[in-house]
């Protein structure tokens, strides 16, 4: 049940990633490569039921439909939240911290309470995931997740304050990290 908002997820990120514009300064390959193994790994620790892991698919919490059900309400909340900041991003979107051709700063939608929504939506994605699934190696898969995410967050901030500078950083005081800021 949980899959569901992931495949609407993926669908989104395809066509969106159509129609962005040209990049002009990004990450480096080895940056990308490390965020990606980290986050990869994260993903099928989460999500892959097979083959067994041992000590791994134990559970970390007891299974009850309470949990279940807020794990699948958190998934879609999560994918909500991710989508909702793609659409802010548009054409400035890139799947690497990257910086576009004519980039304009973003502080509309849920950028204008945190800066990096898309990481906490699908970080909170992710923790739906882990509610319904309840096993150890989910748990260690959140954790790779949001360090993958939080390693990612922190280079496109060197980007967007290079690019950006005072204005990023009167963006950043307004605004919470990966958390909103009201």
């Amino acid at each position: 049940m949980f899959i569901i908002p992931w495949a609407v997820f993926v669908l989104y990120w395809i066509f969106g990633a159509l129609k962005t514009r040209g990049t002009v300064r990004r990450e480096s390959s080895a940056s990308r490569i490390g965020m990606m193994l980290l986050e990869i790994t994260g993903f099928v620790l989460v999500f892959l039921e097979y083959p067994e892991i041992g000590a791994l698919d134990r559970r970390a919490f007891p299974q009850t439909y309470a949990l279940a059900a807020t794990g699948v309400a958190l998934t879609w909340i999560g994918i909500g939240i991710a989508v909702w900041a793609r659409y802010h991003l548009g054409q400035y979107w890139s799947a690497r911290a990257a910086i576009k051709r004519d980039h304009k700063l973003i502080r509309t939608g849920p950028y204008a309470w945190f800066r990096h929504p898309i990481y906490t939506g699908l970080d909170l994605a992710a923790l739906g995931g882990v509610l319904a699934i309840g096993e150890v190696r989910s748990v260690i898969g959140l954790f790779l997740i949001v360090l993958g995410y939080w390693i990612k967050a922190r280079t496109e901030e060197r980007m967007l304050s290079a690019q950006f500078g005072e204005a990023f950083e009167e963006h950043c005081r307004h605004t919470g990290f990966l958390l909103p800021k009201f």
